[in-house]
């Protein structure tokens, strides 16, 4: 498998950056009496609900989210998330009778209207710090990924911090009864990295990005009170129409015939969320005795059951093409986004699973959703719930 070369890089980049039937099923899961008071939430595009155009605009680069058809399904306009409609966060917090997460750098008033939970996520956002991409860029280099790692994220939320809770019995009690996203981060790791490395080279640093998440967990359970934290894992980036066009490969044997996705890719994937629930698993034991509750949310094992059975989901049998997208193959083209000047968008987005790159439609994330919210208000012994994807890690892994 081949790299990208540094002007394909910044493409695929910015476009990463840029179950419930109905939403009254979702809605009406609300219990009598709310569990949590707050969500608080850290990640990448997947759970960016409007940060990622102002630290664009720090930088003076276009972002087409903020253009139609993006929130067409939903909001009737552009919100600055990486999709048509809602996100699952967005379906998380109206189940659980809170309202959406605010964007924490799109401020609109005081601090004191992040009390019911702030949004710190980055469209483009990596786990590690961004030194670690940069460090051997040439003159002139990508100027991706941009300062919003998930450490820069933390001290986002440590600032916001003061204005929420004076004391540390008050600080206590808040973030006791909040919900805490810590992600999804992994998928900039990687794809920036494949770029310039090889794909065995990118499987190398895993461990250091899931070392990255798991030091966030920790710190938020023990500087910050968290009592309850989700944690997701990373999509079948293998399954991306993007990733399958700038990673194309003439031999069949790359493909899995059960998906049409990149084993490869999908490898680094799935040993990222396999190493993650490991990590996890050993937070949830060395802290269950404070009453810490720690879930793992797949997204990995959804994708791969929309990618294999669309019908099941209502989607269309090109299940990898665009919703939203330039003239090519997928309905992809680095050149043309969606948003753009002769961008062409479906006519039933509903009926797609993704929207604009690597993306994912309002309806996907409705079923995606509906998973983590068994987990959320069900989580299990083991604070985890039943994990699908490890089957998905098995096979996809041996590949590689």
């Amino acid at each position: 498998m081949g790299t990208l070369s540094p002007p394909r890089a910044v493409s695929l980049l910015v476009l990463v950056a840029v179950l419930f039937t109905s939403t009254g099923a979702v809605t009406a899961a609300t219990a009598t009496r709310r569990r949590y008071d707050a969500i608080f939430s850290l990640g990448d595009s997947y759970a960016d609900t409007g940060n990622g155009p102002v630290v664009f605009g720090w930088h003076a680069i276009a972002n087409p989210v903020m253009r139609p058809p993006y929130g067409s399904t939903f909001f009737g306009r552009p919100t600055g998330r990486n999709c048509d409609g809602r996100l699952a966060i967005d379906f998380l917090a109206e189940s659980l009778g809170l309202p959406l997460v605010p964007p924490f750098l799109a401020r609109n008033g005081s601090a004191t209207s992040f009390r019911r939970g702030a949004n710190f996520a980055v469209g483009g956002a990596p786990a590690l710090d961004t030194t670690f991409f940069h460090r051997w860029d040439p003159p002139g280099g990508s100027v991706f990924p941009l300062n919003t790692s998930l450490d820069v994220q933390l001290q986002w939320f440590e600032s916001l911090k003061p204005s929420l809770c004076a004391t540390p019995k008050g600080c206590k009690e808040l973030f006791g009864r909040s919900l805490f996203f810590v992600g999804p981060f992994g998928a900039n790791d990687y794809l920036l990295s494949l770029a310039a490395k090889s794909v065995d080279e990118v499987r190398s640093f895993v461990p250091d990005v899931v070392g990255t998440i798991s030091m966030a967990v920790e710190r938020l359970i023990i500087h910050h009170g968290a009592t309850t934290l989700v944690v997701p894992g990373v999509i079948p980036v293998g399954c991306a129409p993007p990733v399958l066009v700038t990673f194309a490969d003439p031999d069949p044997a790359a493909y899995d015939p059960r998906t049409g996705c990149l084993k490869a890719i999908n490898g680094i994937a799935a040993r990222h969320n396999a190493l993650l629930q490991e990590a996890l698993r050993e937070l949830r034991d060395k802290h269950r005795p404070a009453g810490v509750t720690i879930i793992y949310a797949d997204f990995f094992g959804p994708v791969i059951d929309m990618v294999t059975s669309p019908a099941k989901f209502g989607f269309e049998g090109d299940v990898l093409t665009l919703c939203c997208g330039g003239p090519g193959r997928f309905n992809y083209n680095k050149q043309v986004f969606c948003g753009d000047r002769g961008a062409v968008k479906c006519r039933d987005p509903s009926a797609r699973l993704f929207w604009d790159g690597v993306h994912l439609t309002e309806a996907a994330y409705r079923y995606i959703a509906a998973g983590w919210l068994n987990r959320i208000k069900s989580p299990g012994s083991d604070g985890g719930g039943t994990n699908r994807t490890t089957a998905a890690t098995a096979t996809v892994e041996s590949s590689c």
